[in-house]
Order: structure tokens, then C-alpha cells, then sequence
């Protein structure tokens, strides 16, 4: 789980998502134009309603996610926590480099000008990372059919 800022033309938002880390898919994402505890909890409980919802939950230290409300939150749901540690980008890298992936294919590309747009351009962009996007660390597979259980089709001699 990771919050970055996603600029606009008009100032900026910040975006929180809850990415699978063994399969890479985003189970679920927030946007918000504050950074209040209460938008990573929604995003945390709609990964939860996911089927095999998080058991782990990596984050930064931003000031959300040591909040006593999200600390209880996780802890009442029984997921284990994980805190990267201060300036260690390494430990969250795969939700990292989602973010470099959204920023330079949609967020950059687009500048939206209201924030409004913001949603309906992501909502239209995290189904590519993870139903479209095949990887090579997973066998060419998307992450989608990794996370349910699709094994690697066997390959040419």
C-alpha cells in the first residue's frame, strides 16, 4: 500500500492503492484531494472484499498508516503489518514502479484539468496494469491471471 501525489493542472490529489505483491495486482485504489485516514481505510476494506484480500500490508511512514484508527483497522481484520523503513524505496518496489508506470502513461500524459477527470482516466488505467500487462517475473502472465490461479502456458521447443 502506498499514497503519492499525482499532480494536475490545478494543484494535486493524492492516490492510494493496494496492490497484491506476489501477483502485482491492484486490488483496490482511493483518490483524495486531502490525505485523511479515512480514504485508506475504504481502500483497504474494498481490497479486503477482493477474493484472497491482503494477509500482509506493506506501507511507508506516512502519517496515515500509523494512525491508532488504520493500526486498529488492520489489526481488528487479523492482516499482519510491515512498515518500510524511512527513505527505503526498495522495500515497497513493486507498488513503486506501478506508480511510474500510472504517472508516465496516464498522469503525465494527460495533465487533467479538473478533478472530476482524475477517476474516470484512472479507473480506465489500473485495468491495463493488471489484466493487460503481461510480465516477464511472471512467466509473460498478466497479473490478473496470476491471481487466479491461470497457470503459465507451457512453452515452444
Amino acid at each position: 500500500m502506498d499514497i503519492p501525489y499525482l499532480p494536475m493542472r490545478h494543484g494535486c490529489r493524492s492516490l492510494v492503492v493496494v496492490r497484491a505483491w506476489a501477483t502485482r495486482r491492484v486490488l483496490a485504489w482511493r483518490l483524495s484531494h486531502t490525505l485523511p485516514t479515512d480514504f485508506c481505510l475504504d481502500a483497504l476494506a474494498a481490497a479486503l472484499r477482493a477474493p484472497g484480500g491482503p494477509g500482509l500490508l506493506t506501507t511507508d511512514q506516512g502519517r496515515q498508516v500509523p494512525s491508532s484508527t488504520f493500526v486498529g483497522a488492520v489489526q481488528q481484520r487479523g492482516i499482519a503489518r510491515s512498515m518500510d523503513g524511512k527513505g527505503a524505496w526498495r522495500d515497497n518496489l513493486f507498488v513503486e514502479r506501478l506508480w511510474k508506470s500510472v504517472k508516465y502513461e496516464e498522469i503525465y500524459l494527460h495533465a487533467y484539468d479538473s478533478v472530476p477527470e482524475a477517476p474516470h482516466c484512472l479507473a480506465a488505467s489500473f485495468p491495463f496494469s493488471t489484466a493487460g500487462r503481461p510480465h516477464s517475473a511472471l512467466d509473460g502472465r498478466t497479473p490478473d491471471l496470476v491471481y487466479f490461479g491461470v497457470p503459465p502456458q507451457p512453452r515452444a521447443a
